[in-house]
């Protein structure tokens, strides 16, 4: 249990809730990583092989690292280190959050460029962290736990936008560790290692609804964020390139 000894499983019936459409939708599980893949072409078979790369470097590299599972600040770069560790180094150190912060967008994002180039329509889902790379255009809803306006709060993606990175961080919902009691902090980056380590660093600035103006701000001068939205309670706050429809 390298990533995460103490997970809670919580059942994720939200992936009900992606349309299925001209695509095919599975799982590919390996310990605590739980993807839930759809595209139109079935690709288990190639994102199993990925996700067994990555993780085993990111394993690895614990074994000798230890600290870098446990640290909740920002590491120095190492530049000997696998392409996945160097990438969550230096997207979390933008954030100013310990590198495991990043590690589902990251392991979502790798993956997901393994195997992109076989299909024209690809999510990849990691824990409410996604990686999407699109041939239409696609909407897609915020999960917010409890709140009012949870599946409520949607946005338009466009292809020509896409791959893109879209992560959410909740202090209400979920095992990770927040300091924070949004019900949703989702952000959107080309990098989903960004994307996630962003979230769960505006996330932890979120105490109450009147945190919302001040965190939007502190998200949007992290280099390499496109938009923010966040939820918390019936109150909401959009900042950025979000499209909402």
């Amino acid at each position: 249990m390298i990533f995460s000894p103490k997970v809670k499983y919580e059942e994720r019936t939200y992936r009900n809730l992606i349309s299925k459409d001209n695509l095919q939708s599975y799982k590919v599980v390996i310990a605590q990583s739980d993807l839930f893949i759809s595209s139109d072409v079935n690709l288990a078979a190639t994102a199993e092989r990925a996700l067994i790369n990555h993780r085993s470097l990111l394993e690895n590299y614990i074994k000798i690292n230890p600290h870098f599972l446990t640290s909740l600040a920002p590491l120095p770069l190492d530049n000997l280190a696998p392409p996945i560790v160097r990438d969550m180094l230096e997207k979390s150190a933008l954030a100013g959050v310990g590198p495991m912060a990043s590690v589902a967008g990251a392991v979502a994002e790798f993956v997901g460029k393994d195997i992109s180039d076989y299909a024209q329509t690809l999510i990849i889902e990691n824990g409410g962290d996604i990686f999407l790379k699109a041939k239409d255009n696609l909407t897609v809803s915020v999960f917010a736990g409890e709140s009012p306006l949870s599946y409520k709060v949607n946005f338009l993606v466009e292809p020509e936008k896409t791959p893109l990175g879209i992560c959410t961080s909740s202090g209400t919902v979920g095992p990770s560790i927040s300091l924070g009691k949004a019900d949703a902090v989702c952000v959107i980056s080309k990098s989903t290692t960004l994307a996630d380590a962003a979230a769960s660093a505006i996330g932890n600035n979120v105490k109450s609804k009147n945190d919302i103006k001040k965190a939007l701000h502190f998200g949007m001068q992290i280099k390499g964020i496109l938009g923010i939205i966040i939820i918390i309670g019936k109150e909401m706050g959009v900042i950025g390139d979000v499209r909402l429809v």
